[in-house]
């Protein structure tokens, strides 16, 4: 009679490491839920495996959209060392010493008159922070924003009329507005001087000694002109055209974040820790089922497997899934049955995200079995005790 209770009774307290299939969708449907999160159930259909294969995630291009630059990165800002040489003939302002560049006289006699070329490097000019320099007899001039060449332009038309036939070369001896600051896990973190080549985000990586950590376990979090955008390493090498172009002024942070799903319930890998790492560029949730184990053979239910997420207003568009007011976003569970073998096909085509979770749920029948086992055991141990009381 004390087994016949126990049986009745042990549905009640048996313990269970996950919800059953029966109990997931009858809380979903209760009042306690629509009251708190309202999460909705979505059975894995051939069409609801499109949406999710089909969403674009959020890209760091978008930074550059409706951005369109025309310039190189050789533009002049405040902070900027100049270099200015000026070369005159004649009469010079700036220097006494001449350089003679031989010419044939007019007379034809073939004897050399050297004209009186000289050349003046000025000191180093330092660009204020509202954007002028000061270059004698020229005067201020507004140097901001312009290239090397357009500035020795404006100067050599500021000494018209003061110096004979003046030439001014000028070039950026110290850059300070073409460059990005990277920081973070980067072998050479620091300031990164930009190119005519334009160099593009990959390229910055790279030049700042790389990344210390896997592409897919690295994040590239940009800021740009107040606006934030992010992205891993390895969608930036997989996807060129995510690889945007660096801006000056850009600040970019690289960051070790590995991505992660969760799995709790009858998984069939017992694990230190239910926090799975990705391990590669994309994962898809067949391939997150095999890296814990696919579904416990004693206590899982493979009828019911779910794939938890909140998803954007996009996708819940799309779904038919409301999304409440002043929400971006809402919370979904995907029902798989890995008993139709439809379902394999269509898991390995639904993309994992960073954080999602995978719940794999119990049998109706694992108390039961723990209840025998139970059961078998107290039974061993009387039959051990009798032969011991004989002996």
């Amino acid at each position: 009679m004390g087994i016949l209770a126990l049986l009745l009774t042990g549905c009640s307290w048996m313990p269970r490491s996950s919800p059953t299939q029966g109990q997931v969708r009858g809380y979903t449907k209760s009042k306690a839920n629509k009251a708190n999160l309202d999460y909705k159930l979505v059975s894995m259909t051939p069409e609801v495996a499109n949406i999710l294969a089909s969403e674009i995630q959020p890209l760091i291009s978008t930074l550059q959209k409706g951005d369109v630059r025309t310039t190189g990165n050789d533009r002049i800002g405040a902070g900027d060392m100049l270099g200015i040489t000026i070369f005159e003939l004649g009469s010079s302002l700036f220097s006494n010493a001449d350089h003679n560049i031989g010419s044939t006289s007019a007379s034809g006699s073939g004897t050399m008159v050297p004209p009186h070329i000289t050349s003046q490097e000025l000191p180093p000019t330092q660009v204020e922070n509202d954007g002028t320099i000061m270059v004698p007899y020229a005067g201020h001039l507004k140097v901001k924003g312009k290239t090397p060449s357009q500035v020795a332009t404006m100067i050599q038309k500021s000494l018209k009329g003061k110096s004979q036939n003046p030439q001014v070369m000028v070039r950026i001896q110290k850059d300070i507005n073409n460059t990005v600051i990277v920081s973070g896990e980067v072998s050479k973190p620091g300031r990164v001087i930009l190119s005519l080549a334009d160099e593009h985000l990959s390229d910055v990586v790279a030049i700042a000694g790389g990344a210390k950590y896997a592409p897919q376990d690295t994040e590239i979090e940009l800021v740009r002109r107040g606006r934030l955008g992010a992205t891993d390493l390895a969608t930036l090498e997989n996807h060129p055209e995510e690889d945007i172009r660096v801006d000056p002024g850009d600040r970019i942070r690289v960051i070790y974040q590995p991505r992660t799903f969760t799995a709790f319930g009858a998984i069939g890998q017992t694990q230190e820790r239910n926090e799975v790492k990705f391990g590669t560029a994309t994962l898809t949730l067949a391939g997150a089922l095999a890296r814990i184990g696919g579904p416990a053979d004693s206590r899982a239910d493979p009828n019911g497997v779910y794939l938890i997420r909140y998803e954007n207003e996009e996708v819940c568009n799309r779904l038919g899934i409301p999304v409440k007011a002043g929400h971006h976003s809402a919370p979904v569970a995907y029902e798989i049955d890995l008993m139709n073998p439809t379902q394999y096909f269509l898991a390995q085509r639904i993309p994992v995200k960073d954080h999602d979770a995978i719940l794999i749920t119990d049998a109706p029948s694992t108390r039961f079995f723990k209840i025998n086992m139970l059961i078998g055991t107290l039974l061993g141990e009387g039959t051990t005790a009798g032969l011991y009381a004989v002996r």
